[in-house]
């Protein structure tokens, strides 16, 4: 796992992530004059305090951490390599969301919006939960990861109700979660699984396990 985490952070600066990075900027920076607004619209609303209640809990790193260990431990003790391949994924993706997430939070020094802590920028529960769907996406494709990310959206407009997080804060939290999602195993995506031919051999079969380099 530590040697695909060095890759994934050493194919963190593309072009491609550049331009999701300027474009999720230019997106917080347009809802950032909302802000103030949506807080105190949602802030103590009693209806959207109990339909993103849940959200707050099962979107927290922990929670999704654990959700994507089961599916990697899942894979291995049944001996399948797609789904134990998938919940490495998971968790890498979470890794790099997190490093990143935590890096800005005490770069940018935002004060949240109860005023309690200056680690607003970007919100921890978006940049998890994109994370997660985006590589459900690569793997899956969009018939399972459009699920994933309505939970994913409805997890971060979650962090608005409890008054932890702006506008804004959601909405780049949203976009360092698809730069991880994208950028974990992008780099292996052109054979993740390699072949397994079965040949014969004196006195039965074998199986072949062939690898292009």
């Amino acid at each position: 796992m530590f040697k695909g985490l060095l890759e994934d952070f050493q194919h963190l600066p593309t072009k491609e992530n550049a331009y999701w990075a300027a474009g999720g900027g230019a997106a917080a920076l347009a809802v950032h004059r909302f802000d103030e607004k949506v807080s105190q619209q949602v802030t103590g609303n009693p209806t959207a305090d109990n339909f993103f209640k849940l959200g707050q809990y099962i979107g927290s790193t922990p929670v999704v951490f654990g959700a994507s260990a089961t599916v990697y431990a899942y894979g291995r003790i049944r001996d399948q390599p797609k789904v134990s391949h998938l919940g490495m994924d998971l968790l890498r993706a979470i890794a790099v969301s997190t490093t990143l997430t935590q890096t800005l939070k005490y770069t940018t020094r935002r004060l949240r919006p109860d005023g309690t802590t200056r680690n607003s920028f970007p919100s921890g529960h978006a940049s998890d939960t994109f994370a997660v769907a985006t590589a459900l996406q690569r793997h899956l494709g969009w018939k399972y990861a459009t699920p994933a990310y309505m939970f994913a959206s409805y997890v971060a407009a979650s962090r608005l109700p409890t008054n932890r997080h702006w506008l804004s804060d959601v909405f780049f939290g949203a976009t360092v979660g698809i730069i991880a999602g994208r950028t974990v195993g992008s780099h292996e995506r052109q054979q993740p699984f390699a072949p397994v031919t079965p040949v014969s051999v004196p006195g039965g079969m074998a199986l072949v396990h062939t690898r292009t380099w």
